[in-house]
């Protein structure tokens, strides 16, 4: 077809069956691959295909290959004899740069075909009967040797260079595998493999001397410069015991392809097993295998990107599948692009409001495309053929022809789903009118027409003597036009189905009809391979060889497909002479073709299951008319998806929120952690301050018992030398009252009346001294009592005023502790059930997402002022410990002062003994008085100056004693009285605090609260 030919091709859906080797890559993201009879450049990120097409007389592609630098492909095909034709892959689109043949040979076809490794040479093995193998310097189109490999008997099936050595090849096929070196302008065996027991059907070179063949009875070959090294079978020995016992056939190597790390191979239907090797020099072993979905599609051929990684492997069905290498996980293969149609096509429609094109095939399918996107929208696969297909204009629903009955099905979004059922037998076409009002169903040779709402009989339209091949409609669906194996072309009425008129032709049995935008012309094709146009029943034009036929929505260009799957653009009128252009596009004869209604697209089906997208050059689409995105859904379908979208929801949001919590149990183990740790320093610290105050409490007891020890021996000396003085004044008074007594007994009886009156007048001055002084002895005995009652008083209240305080401290702390604990509790269930609540406003209603989120903000507030306020309670444990060390420091400063009072009473003690000294020797003294009233009256005074001085002394120690306790007690209970106030305010603000986040939290529920209630 010339550059400015009506239309050229676009994208094809399908692939070509039967070629050797067929998949290659260009470069990591485009992939060559035979489809119709030419080749594809696939772009694999894209989607986007460049065509190569094949010569005007070739009857198809035999082999590909590309060479190690991936710019040249090398395209094997069949025509009067095998050619080969290089293509130039690094321009755009590829260049055809040399045509290859066998020359003076008489080679059919050649099986396979390989590059050498620095891309100078081709080797191509041809087929029977001759099965020579050709060596091409390729650049020069010069033969330069040629080699016998093979025989009818022992077909070769395989050639392949050595990947380093570009004079070694090796040839492979039944009972053969044979090595060539190429050396002085001929190809000489090197060695042949012992093989003649196995039907190698393919091989692969793994380094420059090595390669690994696989056999028809599932064994791999391992042979090292020719020599068989290694074999094993494909499948484990368990699988290969069983299929032993149930004597299945053993999965056939058909395919293997090389790779750094090892090779990978077939290995029965729906197999591809990946080997690696081994530490041993010989061996390999198995690390993947990997399961095509269908099971009856067994996977012939396959490739490997260049960076290894990803696989290509093709089906015996014309399926494409794509498996990541990388993967470490079970490998899961998947569509390279889509599946496709693996028999003949035998349907084909179109709609006027969305860019899709039906298709139904002998392979029990019915597939949906996107012409425009070039995707396969829904594939539907049936228990039966399906014979035709008609697809409304709306594009939202289909009829498909079975042989029971005719199905009228929409089109869902991922689904084909049957509505109704007619009762047509068989049938082999079926077309929508132009408005989709109405539909004709040919059963045999009778033309049903159907209204499209009411989906009532409306016309039968009866005249063909044998099966209705073809029907359409005319623009303005006020006729229908029908053709038959008969050789009868009829024009209907579609309102009355009455014969409007006929043609006749008995030698021919027509195929494809077509009508003219007027409605004035009809054109028609059929097995007299002729194309004829049908105007007032006359025929104006024949002598063309065409199967399908197609006209144009402008009515200038009529589009015909051949037998031989060419696609011819005729100019309308018809020419007198033969003028058309042509194109060479499918491998098989075209079955159907189609032109969108706005004069894009052309689109052909053959029967090689290819499905081919033409662009129609010089028509611009009109773009104020947009197409239709709507699609049916069911209601359950619908259901069914929300339900989904719920579930998922609800699964992402259990998800959020588990996560959520595990992310604040982590903030909260890392704080316990944290606080933990603090109170664990705490507590160590502590622990050695207590070590600490310990060994200073032990020294303070050392030296307060030392001191003790020296105090009391000091004391006792002093008593000692007390009484030493003492006794020396007794021994020497004693003496002097001797001399006294003896001057006494002298004066008696000059002073015995003198003495008499002065004893009486000194005794009765003595009673009433003695008198005085034990009154006021007594009373300062009593006074001292008293004050020691009320100093043990004091104490007692002091104690008891510490317990009561201790307890209501102790109790009020632990009262605070469980409300606030209570209340933090409840705060959690609270803030809890907010969560839960919360979760449920986000699954219900999506608009109230904000203000949750606010109300989550306030809570998290809400919980760092709890956080604030366990630290004050945390503080005023604290204070309340410290306290509590206070009071037990005051318990051992009232020890202490007991201690000094037992002191002091031992003081006092001894100075009763010692009045009691006096006491006697007053008693002494008063019997010596008369003789010496002067040295009585200085004695009576140094008494009174010892009873002064010790009663002084006594009343003094008491009073300083009282004044020191008295102030202490004051000050250390007006210390506790300030510390017991802070710690009361310190309460009230912790409970208006909580009282306001009581009221909050109050709020925030009856916000809650309103909002269900609106919802």
């Amino acid at each position: 077809m010339a550059a400015g030919a009506p239309a050229r091709p676009h994208h094809i859906f399908g692939l070509r069956r039967g070629v050797a080797r067929p998949l290659w890559f260009a470069d990591e993201r485009t992939l060559l691959l035979p489809a119709g009879r030419g080749c594809v450049r696939y772009d694999l990120e894209q989607r986007g295909q460049t065509f190569i097409p094949g010569t005007e007389r070739s009857q198809g592609i035999t082999a590909m290959a590309v060479s190690p630098a991936r710019g040249y492909l090398a395209v094997s095909e069949r025509v009067e004899t095998g050619t080969i034709s290089i293509y130039d892959l690094r321009h755009e689109p590829p260049r055809r740069r040399r045509v290859l043949s066998a020359g003076e040979a008489s080679a059919q076809e050649f099986v396979s075909l390989s590059f050498s490794p620095d891309s100078k040479f081709l080797a191509g093995q041809a087929g029977g009967p001759d099965w020579t193998l050709y060596f091409w310097m390729w650049e020069k189109q010069k033969v330069v040797a040629t080699v016998k490999t093979g025989s009818e008997t022992s077909p070769v099936s395989q050639v392949s260079f050595s990947p380093q050595d570009s004079a070694q090849i090796c040839v492979s096929g039944r009972g053969l595998l044979k090595l060539f070196r190429y050396a002085d302008g001929t190809l000489k065996q090197s060695s042949h493999g012992k093989v003649e027991s196995h039907n190698v059907l393919s091989h692969a070179w793994t380094s420059e001397e090595r390669v690994v063949a696989g056999t028809e009875a599932g064994r791999l070959l391992v042979l090292d410069s020719g020599d068989l090294r290694w074999e094993m079978s494909v499948v484990e020995a368990e699988r290969e015991g069983e299929q032993r016992r149930s004597e299945e056939v053993p999965p056939r190597v058909s395919a293997i392809v090389g790779y750094s790390k090892g090779f990978a191979c077939s290995a029965g239907p729906g197999t591809v097993c990946l080997f690696e090797k081994t530490e041993e020099r010989d061996a390999y072993h198995k690390t993947k295998e990997i399961r095509v979905p269908a099971s009856l599609l067994p996977p012939c051929r396959r490739c490997i990107s260049p960076a290894e990684e990803s696989l290509v492997c093709s089906t015996d069905r014309g399926q494409l599948y794509s498996v990541t290498l990388t993967c470490s996980n079970v490998i899961n293969p998947v569509f390279l692009s889509h599946s496709f149609h693996s028999d003949t096509i035998t349907g084909l429609s179109i709609c006027v409001r969305k860019p899709l094109a039906a298709t139904c095939s002998l392979d029990h399918s019915v597939r949906i495309w996107n012409y425009e996107s070039k995707a396969l929208e829904l594939c539907k696969d049936f228990q039966e053929e399906a014979h035709s297909v008609a697809l409304h204009p709306s594009g939202l629903w289909i009829i498909v022809g079975f042989s029971d009955k005719l199905r009228l099905m929409n089109l869902l979004m991922d689904d084909i789903r049957t509505f109704k059922e007619l009762a047509v037998r068989g049938c082999r076409e079926c077309a929508f009118s132009h408005g989709g009002h109405m539909f004709a169903a040919v059963n045999g040779n009778v033309i049903h027409i159907y209204s499209s709402t009411t989906f009532d009989n409306v016309l039968n339209l009866k005249g063909h003597n044998r099966k209705v091949q073809a029907v359409a409609w005319s623009a303005d669906d006020s006729r229908l036009v029908s053709c038959g194996l008969d050789g009868a072309v009829y024009e209907w009425s579609a309102s009355t189905g009455r014969r409007e008129s006929e043609s006749v032709l008995k030698s021919c049995s027509y195929t494809g009809v077509a009508v003219s935008r007027d409605a004035r012309s009809i054109f028609a094709v059929g097995t007299d391979s002729a194309l004829r146009e049908i105007q007032d029943c006359e025929l104006l034009a024949d002598d063309v060889t065409f199967t399908a036929i197609a006209m144009s929505g402008s009515g200038r260009v009529l589009f015909t497909g051949t037998s031989t799957g060419a696609v011819r653009a005729i100019g309308y009128p018809l020419p007198l002479q033969t003028d058309w252009f042509e194109y060479h596009a499918h491998s098989a004869a075209i079955s159907k073709m189609v032109v969108t209604f706005d004069d894009q697209f052309l689109l052909t089906a053959s029967e090689d299951g290819c499905l081919l997208i033409w662009k129609i050059s010089g028509q611009k689409r009109d773009s104020e008319t947009s197409y239709a995105e709507e699609v049916l859904v069911t209601k359950s379908d619908l259901e069914e998806k929300v339900m989904l979208e719920l579930k998922t929801r609800v699964e992402e949001l259990k998800m959020e929120n588990e996560y959520q919590l595990r992310l604040k149990d982590m903030n909260y183990s890392d704080k316990i952690k944290e606080l933990t740790e603090k109170f664990i320093q705490q507590v160590e610290s502590l622990k050695a301050e207590s070590q600490v105050l310990r060994r200073e409490k032990e020294k303070q007891k050392e030296t307060h018992e030392k001191t003790l020890e020296d105090l009391e021996e000091r004391h006792s000396r002093e008593q000692q030398d007390f009484e030493s003085t003492h006794n020396q004044k007794l021994l020497l008074e004693y003496e002097r009252y001797e001399e006294l007594r003896l001057k006494s007994q002298r004066m008696q009886e000059d002073y015995e009346h003198r003495l008499q009156q002065v004893e009486e007048a000194g005794q009765r001055a003595l009673e009433d001294i003695t008198v005085s002084y034990e009154d006021r002895l007594q009373e300062k005995v009593v006074e001292l009592d008293q004050c020691q009652e009320e100093s043990c008083r004091q104490v007692q209240e002091f104690e008891q005023m510490k317990l009561l305080l201790e307890e209501d401290g102790d109790q009020e702390i632990h009262s605070i502790r469980l409300r606030y604990e209570k209340m933090l509790q409840e705060e959690k269930e609270t803030n809890a059930r907010l969560k839960a609540d919360s979760g449920i406003m986000k699954k219900k209603c999506i608009s109230l997402q904000t203000d949750v989120k606010e109300r989550n903000t306030e809570i998290l507030r809400l919980k760092e002022e709890q956080q604030k306020l366990e630290g004050v309670i945390r503080s005023l444990e604290k204070d309340v410990l410290r306290l509590k060390r206070d009071i037990q420091e005051r318990d051992e400063t009232i020890q202490s002062k007991e201690k000094r009072i037992y002191d002091l009473k031992r003081k006092k003690e001894e100075l009763e003994k010692f009045k009691f000294v006096l006491d006697y020797k007053i008693e002494e003294l008063k019997k010596q008085i008369e003789p010496r009233e002067n040295e009585m009256k200085e004695m009576k005074e140094q008494i009174q100056e010892v009873e002064t001085c010790s009663s002084n002394a006594e009343k003094l120690l008491q009073k300083d004693l009282m004044c020191f306790f008295l102030y202490q007690m004051e000050s250390e209970a007006e210390e506790f009285h300030k510390k017991n106030t802070q710690l009361e305010i310190n309460l009230a603000e912790m409970k208006h605090k909580l009282k306001a986040t009581d009221k909050e939290m109050h709020k925030e529920m009856q916000k809650v609260g309103v909002a269900t209630l609106h919802i």
